[in-house]
């Protein structure tokens, strides 16, 4: 037991002090007693969670199985329609100025990447955004689909900077109605919008190239292989996929999880993103891919980039915090901050990750040729080429 560390838990009753009396507490209660204001943590939450392990054990509680049996496994064998929405707009729809607490001005929730450490939020996701592009090969007038486009930077890049007619698609209302406002700013509504509808209502056209980037996880495990199937019926013969999908290391140890990544997990689906349970290893990823018809180009494991990013989003939540308690409360304050502080570590101990995947149709005709000489992986092809833009929206207030 570290000492000092311990004695910066401050408990607010008699009662909760006297879990904390000399010995380590599982980190889920002290989660709870954190964000229900039962215990304070005093100086620097980050230096506080970055050595937990001194304070803290990932044994299982009774709200563990509670939870499981109750929501976990329900949600996850159903993934209705009507639970998705419900779930996914709970989220979302939040406000805007809820994730601009966090996300900045570009208003990105996928991880970044980073050419350095010392790049900004907006320097990352700016070189995200045009990794894409280029990895899509995206060019004048090609039919883009974006599916889970989230507020839109990406519709409205690919529409300005690639002249591509980019459609996206959100369950999100207010997510869309800020896509289109920022697709307006940036001059190209003739070419990019975005539409509120779910992802099993997408009409059965054919797009150059689709792309998706961390809505796969919210359609389940049980319904993961049927929608890379949708997918490969909605693409080109001669289109791109691209699927950045947050994911989880290989599985060992007990019963074949990490302890601290398993109760993370928990943590994640309670709170943070309900239903969202196709977060998996990369090889589940790619079985379904190819039982679907694809033909794996490129895997880049961008885990690194993923804690870089909630770094920033972390900072950018604590100098928000006044703005946040005023308007969103102290609870949604301390959760957040404990999502973002808790989840840096996790990706940079490899505990999550996150994998963009270039896939195309596996057809004898597709021309292959088209990836020599092109964007194929980030850290190698980027770094000459990446130059950030300006900013071309404020953050929502």
């Amino acid at each position: 037991m570290d000492t000092a560390l311990h004695q910066r838990i401050t408990p607010k009753s008699q009662e909760v002090r006297s879990r904390y009396d000399g010995k380590k507490v599982p980190i889920t209660t002290l989660i709870e007693d954190y964000i229900h204001e039962r215990v304070d943590i005093e100086g620097d939450f980050r230096d506080f969670i970055q050595h937990r392990d001194a304070v803290v054990d990932y044994s299982f509680v009774a709200d563990h199985f509670k939870f499981v049996f109750t929501r976990f496994l329900p949600e996850v064998a159903i993934h209705s329609q009507e639970q998705d929405i419900r779930i996914g707009r709970a989220h979302y729809d939040r406000g805007n100025d809820f994730f601009g607490g966090f996300l900045g001005p570009r208003m990105v929730y996928t991880s970044g990447f980073f050419q350095s450490p010392e790049d900004t939020l907006e320097q990352a996701q700016d070189q995200k955004i045009r990794l894409v592009c280029e990895k899509l090969q995206l060019k004048k007038g090609e039919r883009l689909l974006d599916i889970g486009c989230g507020w839109g930077t990406l519709l409205a890049h690919a529409a300005r900077d690639f002249g591509a007619d980019a459609t996206g698609i959100t369950i999100a209302e207010k997510g869309a109605e800020f896509a289109n406002q920022q697709i307006a700013r940036e001059g190209v509504s003739a070419s990019a919008r975005a539409l509120v509808m779910d992802y099993r209502d997408i009409p059965r056209e054919r797009f150059n190239k689709i792309s998706c980037l961390e809505m796969a996880e919210h359609v389940g495990v049980r319904k993961f292989g049927k929608f890379m199937e949708q997918v490969y019926s909605l693409l080109e013969d001669d289109g791109i996929f691209f699927l950045q999908i947050a994911g989880l290391r290989a599985r060992s140890g007990l019963l074949g999880f990490h302890l601290e990544d398993l109760v993370w997990g928990l943590f994640m689906n309670k709170y943070i993103f309900p239903g969202a349970d196709a977060s998996m290893p990369l090889s589940f990823v790619v079985e379904h891919l190819e039982k679907a018809g694809f033909e794996i180009h490129s895997v880049e494991n961008i885990g690194i980039h993923y804690s870089l990013t909630i770094s920033r989003w972390y900072d950018n939540w604590m100098q928000n915090r006044a703005e946040i308690t005023k308007t969103y409360g102290e609870w949604w304050f301390r959760l957040w901050q404990v999502f973002l502080g808790w989840s840096v570590e996790i990706a940079a101990q490899g505990s999550s990750t996150a994998f963009q995947v270039v896939a195309n149709k596996n057809l004898d005709r597709f021309n292959r040729m088209r990836w020599v000489g092109a964007t194929n992986l980030g850290e190698r092809d980027l770094a000459p080429k990446a130059a950030p833009r300006e900013a071309s929206a404020k953050k929502a207030s």
